[in-house]
């Protein structure tokens, strides 16, 4: 019993220590200019994504609503962790305090938990549109729509009060040391100063219910897609079908790939540096990216934020 408390009370002094990318001097400071721009371009493009589908008519339909939500979700999760990233590249200092870890863990996990649903919302919205177009305004209405969009929220908040309340209980011993750039949950239960078999287990299975599951949906959604426009044999229809979905698919694989790599198979990954690396990607490019790819392959998005600017110049004049 004394030996317990003891653990517990070694574990609660100090700060955290974020190794990152400290053994690699150089490579820091470069990292340092392209995770403040990547993380000022995911302010902006999201942002304007968000102003752009609010303000324009044209665009109040549900794969916009959904797109205005997962625009606001890459923007909380960049927040989430690139401020604190560009601190600790900027300087020698790389540690995070217990509460800062604490609330990193909690609101990434459950943004990113939030974002794997909700990109299985989207890639049903883009099979009603495909598969169902005659009836998508019955079968996508409002109430269904904040429904989805709930459910996905839902779920991210209690995936990330599970297991980042369960990581964060776990008897640290004196373990500070994280070796990644961020707290998240395949990280700090390897500080535990126990047997984490169990903790690997229940990873895995939340991975494969918050990963592979909407992984799983969105391949099937597109399944029945490709079956839909083959049937029509038509170069419009193909052309269409990649217009609606192309940029969708691009974000998934940008998405679930990385992610997928870090969370079902943590002990491979991070056993070696390209572990860091994978997360930097999921964590800190494809947030940058996903505005990136849905204005530059959206003719909708172009055309709203160029009435949007021209509203602007008229009204300055």
């Amino acid at each position: 019993m004394n030996k317990v408390m003891k653990m517990n009370n070694e574990s609660l002094g100090g700060d955290f220590i974020l190794v990152g990318f400290s053994d690699q001097p150089k490579l820091e400071k470069m990292l340092f200019v392209v995770v403040l721009i990547c993380y000022l371009l995911t302010l902006v493009g999201n942002v304007s994504i968000i102003v752009v589908s609010s303000v324009d008519p044209m665009l109040h339909t549900p794969m916009y609503y959904f797109l205005s939500n997962l625009s606001f979700v890459d923007i909380c999760f960049s927040t989430s962790i690139a401020p604190q990233l560009l601190w600790n590249l900027h300087g020698p200092d790389k540690t995070i305090t217990r509460v800062g870890c604490a609330i990193q863990l909690y609101v990434s996990l459950a943004l990113g938990s939030t974002e794997c649903v909700l990109l299985a919302v989207m890639a049903y919205d883009r099979y009603a549109a495909v598969c169902r177009p005659l009836h998508y305004a019955t079968v996508m209405h409002p109430r269904l729509c904040q429904s989805l969009v709930g459910v996905a929220w839902l779920s991210g908040l209690g995936n990330t009060l599970i297991q980042s309340t369960i990581a964060l209980r776990l008897p640290f011993c004196g373990n500070r040391k994280i070796y990644s750039f961020l707290c998240e949950v395949p990280t700090v239960i390897k500080l535990a100063c126990v047997d984490i078999h169990a903790n690997e287990v229940q990873l895995f299975m939340a991975s494969l219910i918050l990963l592979l599951l909407p992984l799983s949906l969105i391949l099937i959604s597109y399944g029945f897609i490709a079956q839909a426009v083959m049937r029509i044999r038509s170069v419009q229809a193909w052309r269409k079908a990649l217009g609606t979905c192309g940029s969708h698919l691009l974000v998934v694989s940008l998405f679930f790939m990385p992610s997928t790599a870090v969370y079902i198979h943590p002990n491979s990954s991070y056993a070696n540096s390209q572990g860091k690396f994978i997360t930097f990607l999921y964590t800190i490019v494809t947030p940058t990216l996903n505005p990136l790819i849905y204005t530059l392959r959206n003719k909708d998005v172009k055309g709203a934020l160029k009435r949007l600017v021209q509203k602007g110049q008229n009204t300055a004049e």
